[in-house]
């Protein structure tokens, strides 16, 4: 298991990946600089959206899960719905929203889409 960034260098990242690439990447709620969860929320500008959370896989490794599986998404408002119920239960909650057009996330931790 690898030492994970403090939280905040690793939003930066992301948010520069996305920049970089040509999308706009936003910090919706500031959480703990050093160890806050995040939740991604990935607008495509046409009323979908996509969510992901961190997760742990069986090794110990961070990934990320794609909250369409639960059933939630691809309506954006779902998806706002969703975040703003995580921001209540969270005050530490980093939210990160990225705005694509093809609907990219820009992780680098790999991704579980689900079913």
């Amino acid at each position: 298991m690898m030492e994970r960034l403090p939280t905040r260098l690793w939003v930066e990242a992301l948010i520069r990946r996305a920049e970089v690439a040509g999308a706009s990447g936003f910090i919706v709620q500031h959480g703990d600089d050093s160890r806050g969860d995040v939740l991604i929320k990935v607008a495509r500008l046409d009323g979908t959206a996509a969510a992901y959370t961190p997760s742990m896989d069986m090794d110990g490794d961070r990934i990320f899960l794609n909250l369409a599986a639960q059933g939630i998404g691809p309506d954006e408002r779902e998806v706002d719905d969703y975040v703003a119920r995580a921001r209540k239960r969270d005050s530490d909650l980093w939210v990160v929203e990225i705005e694509d057009k093809e609907g990219r996330h820009f992780l680098t931790e790999h991704v579980e889409e689900g079913a």
